[in-house]
């Protein structure tokens, strides 16, 4: 069974991720889109291999599951930035809440199609670091604010969405 994350995982705006490596302090804002691209294409291309449905233990999600979270991670960061985008520049923007646990459960993560699920997430990253890649210098600053109150910049938005594609990348490497 898989049990939720319920980590906050903003820590890594602070310190290197032991796990996967990442280091977001070292990571410039105008790199964001290429790494997005980079990272979006490495799991594409671990979606065609032949055990892509398959849970390497059942603690763990598959290739498949890892996939379809990483295209709605980019979903869901491209509606981030827009609403940032969109403040006043006064009162940061809150984020909704996204449970990507119960999101993995209803939209059936594990029966989607490896090839489908590879496309849209090609789209949704392209589309997301297209976003990023067209916010002015002088809008870095823009802040937003989870509903946990934790709250972003657009330039710690872009590395804490970078985390998270670096991090599933090398979950699935093979």
């Amino acid at each position: 069974m898989i049990v939720p994350d319920i980590k906050n995982w903003t820590w890594v705006l602070e310190r290197p991720c032991a796990e996967c490596g990442f280091d977001a302090e070292a990571i410039a804002y105008a790199s964001v889109p290429e790494r997005t691209l980079d990272s979006a294409a490495r799991i594409g291309a671990a979606l065609t291999r032949s055990g892509a449905r398959s849970r390497p233990d059942d603690a763990t999600w598959s290739v498949l599951e890892y996939g379809a979270h990483v295209r709605d991670v980019c979903r869901i960061f491209d509606t981030r930035l827009a609403l940032i985008r969109a403040g006043d520049g006064v009162a940061p923007p809150t984020f909704e809440n996204w449970d990507q646990d119960a999101t993995a459960v209803a939209d059936r993560y594990g029966e989607q199609d490896p090839a489908t699920v590879a496309g849209e997430l090609a789209v949704a990253a392209e589309t997301v670091a297209a976003a990023f890649a067209a916010v002015p210098a002088d809008s870095l600053g823009l802040r937003g604010a989870r509903s946990d109150g934790s709250l972003f910049t657009v330039t710690s938005l872009a590395r804490y969405f970078l985390h998270d594609l670096v991090h599933h990348v090398h979950d699935v490497r093979g």
